[in-house]
C-alpha cells in the first residue's frame, strides 16, 4: 500500500523548483503524491493548516510536515 504525500505550494519560483525536485525524488512505487497549488485552490488552505503547514513549499508525508525552504507564509495566501 502506498503512503499518501501532499505537496503544497503557491506557485512562486521557490515552490516550483522544490516541486520539481521533491516530487521527482519520491519513489512512485511507495508514494501516492498529490500536488496542491494553494494560490489556485484556496479552498484547501484550511486542510493545509490542519495538517500543520505554516509556510510553502511544504510536503506532508505520512502525517508529518516537512517545510522546504520558504516561499510564502500560509497566512499570506488567504
Amino acid at each position: 500500500m502506498k503512503t499518501k504525500a501532499i505537496f503544497y505550494h503557491a506557485g512562486c519560483p521557490v515552490c516550483v523548483t522544490a516541486e520539481r525536485s521533491i516530487v521527482a525524488a519520491l519513489d512512485a512505487q511507495r508514494y501516492d503524491v498529490e500536488v496542491v497549488h494553494l494560490g489556485e485552490r484556496t479552498a484547501r488552505l484550511g486542510e493545509a493548516k490542519r495538517a500543520g503547514v505554516v509556510s510553502v513549499p511544504a510536503l506532508v508525508l505520512g502525517g508529518e510536515v516537512l517545510h522546504i525552504n520558504h516561499g510564502a507564509d500560509l497566512s499570506a495566501l488567504g
